[in-house]
């Protein structure tokens, strides 16, 4: 498992690229079950065939999707929640045949207490032509240290479940 960068890990102006995927027929379909979203512009090419796109387009929030998944390793973060995403962007449609990359820029960084930092990210996804096809604003919760989880050791010494300790005191 990667290590995870904390909070106090993180600095303005740092960027990642994530690994890229090819967008397939098969995951707009999988995506349209799953949202219920059918719109014929995703699912249709006669009626696609018709609109300036001229082919079937990828839902827009499958995209946005494909950030947040593409770029939740890249790089890996102590996330400790989602807070939010603003001004997103969609700028070119996404074919079925593109291949997409998230590239992920730490923009603004505020601790929050104790325990945990605000992050704001700057993500664009690009497609195989390095454009941007969609950009935005997400905001992440990170925690200021490291956790993992370790047996804890009763005072009888049997093992009772797992306890959070701090990495950074061991």
């Amino acid at each position: 498992m990667p290590t995870r960068l904390t909070f106090d890990q993180l600095e303005i102006g740092q960027t990642w690229t994530s690994d890229s995927r090819t967008i397939t027929e098969a995951d707009v379909v999988n995506f349209a079950n799953i949202t219920g979203d059918f719109n014929p512009l995703h699912m249709s090419h006669a009626f696609a065939e018709k609109t300036h796109y001229r082919r079937p387009i990828a839902h827009g929030l499958l995209g946005l999707s494909w950030v947040a998944g593409l770029g939740s390793n890249s790089p890996c973060v102590e996330t400790v929640a989602f807070i939010g995403v603003t001004n997103w962007e969609f700028l070119k449609p996404l074919y079925f045949g593109d291949t997409v990359h998230v590239v992920s820029e730490v923009i603004g960084k505020t601790a929050n207490g104790r325990r945990t930092g605000r992050i704001t990210w700057r993500h664009q996804l690009l497609n195989q032509h390095e454009e941007i096809a969609q950009q935005g604003i997400f905001e992440t919760l990170v925690s200021k240290q490291a956790l993992v989880k370790r047996p804890h050791i009763s005072e009888s010494g049997k093992t009772q479940g797992s306890k959070a300790i701090n990495r950074q005191s061991d």
